[in-house]
């Protein structure tokens, strides 16, 4: 296995909407290129993309981590081709330098990272930890937000709002049923073992699982020590959009190497309304991109692992 096939490999422990898992990579040589794949895009809860560009970005970070952590000195070109929009980036070996030990952290933090949904502990996450996070997403040319104590009625209010939106959506609710009941073996969706009964939460966690039963129960904590992070840029425009992306991902990274607990918050970006209202806190001089919730596990035990797609159905090695 070459090592841009390995870097590929590990992509697939990247977060996305649904767990839809929605890009491939064609490697050929000493170039590996990443495309939107389009048949996994989710028409009611992300008509415009942003959230498929958002998971495609998170697999390019994890892609160019792993590359990083082999020794590889890379150049990454974003959104390379007008003409073919599901073109989203082309990663190309350049040469080779020492192995970057930082990487090297992230890289093996992919396999353990979870979206934890469970109540977080009473121990706060301290203001040098969100200092080295916020440094991790501005590398990555976004930027981040921590909502303030007199910010948490509004992000409350936004995620509840979206999500009753949502479920009054016939078409949202049969998409919600489409990758929540997949087919055994899909190496995709949201299983009903990874989701979390309703319970009482500062911020309101989605029911991924309305009409049946979730496999874990949210726990005795109330998310008092958890911080609430939302990471922005300054537009929407794809190229920013797949780079928020790449943020959202190192900030998961860095967090689960740090002993962190996190589960990214999409409800409140996916409905207008709501998106207007995290962009009064972000004071108007950004575009949200997604939410983060970010603290300890009660529980030592880690949630169960979303299920992933085979690599054969998501890279396709071409002779050069």
């Amino acid at each position: 296995m070459t090592d841009l096939e390995a870097a590929a490999r590990i992509s697939l422990y990247a977060p996305s909407v649904f767990n839809t898992q929605p890009w491939k990579w064609r490697i050929s040589g000493d170039t590996m290129t990443l495309y939107a794949d389009r048949s996994r895009a989710l028409a009611a809860t992300d008509p415009d993309g942003r959230l498929l560009l958002l998971s495609c970005g998170a697999a390019l970070h994890h892609a160019r981590v792993a590359l990083a952590a082999a020794g590889h000195r890379v150049r990454v070109e974003r959104l390379c081709d007008p003409g073919e929009p599901d073109l989203l980036a082309r990663i190309t070996v350049t040469g080779e330098q020492p192995a970057d030990p930082v990487a090297a952290r992230l890289r093996d933090a992919a396999p353990r990272r979870r979206t934890d949904r469970r109540a977080y502990a009473d121990r706060p996450v301290t203001d040098a930890q969100l200092t080295t996070l916020r440094r991790a997403v501005e590398a990555e040319a976004a930027y981040l937000h921590v909502v303030r104590r007199d910010q948490m009625p509004m992000l409350a209010i936004s995620a509840q709002l979206a999500g009753d939106a949502e479920e009054l959506d016939p078409a949202y609710r049969e998409e919600l049923r489409h990758w929540t009941n997949r087919p055994q073996g899909s190496g995709d969706g949201v299983p009903a073992a990874t989701a979390v009964r309703p319970a009482l939460r500062r911020v309101p966690v989605r029911d991924f699982v309305p009409d049946g039963e979730a496999g874990l129960e949210a726990g005795t904590g109330y998310d008092a020590g958890t911080a609430y992070v939302i990471i922005f840029g300054l537009t929407d425009r794809p190229a920013d959009v797949l780079r928020g992306g790449e943020a959202m991902s190192a900030l998961l990274l860095a967090a689960t190497a740090d002993g962190l607990a996190t589960s990214p918050l999409s409800d409140a970006v996916e409905v207008e309304w709501p998106r207007q209202l995290l962009r009064g806190l972000l004071a108007g001089i950004g575009e949200p991109y997604i939410g983060v919730r970010i603290g300890y596990a009660e529980s030592p035990t880690p949630p169960p692992a979303a299920p992933r797609r085979e690599p054969s159905d998501v890279i396709e090695k071409v002779r050069p």
